[in-house]
């Protein structure tokens, strides 16, 4: 058996090992500044819209040990954000890749079950 592939970020001269797909290996290692340097290698400028959905899917995670799915995680923007909010267009116009995955990977959450 191969283990995954293992990358590396250099921010403010510490090391943090993320996997394969850009995801941290240890969720402690988790900062602004990561999500920031993530973000930019995707071309992404954070706005407070983005903040937001990342706040809500770190609390997600703290309560339930899981990163949820993109059906589940519209329904708690709806919840938490508003209705407006509360759609996979508002989502994905913050997160092209795949508001699930890339929102995730940016809260340096592990990898949402049932995403590819």
């Amino acid at each position: 058996m191969t283990s995954p592939a293992v990358a590396e970020l250099v921010i403010s001269g510490q090391v943090i090992l993320t996997d394969e797909d850009g995801y941290l290996k240890n969720r402690d290692d988790w900062s602004e500044a990561v999500a920031q340097t993530l973000s930019a290698a995707d071309g992404v400028e954070l706005t407070e819209s983005h903040w937001e959905v990342i706040r809500l899917l770190q609390e997600y995670y703290d309560n339930y040990e899981i990163a949820p799915a993109i059906r589940i995680l519209t329904k708690a923007v709806g919840k938490k954000l508003g209705k407006d909010k509360a759609n996979s267009r508002y989502l994905y116009d913050l997160f092209p890749q795949g508001p699930a995955k890339q929102a995730c990977r940016y809260a340096g959450l592990p990898k949402p079950t049932g995403c590819v």
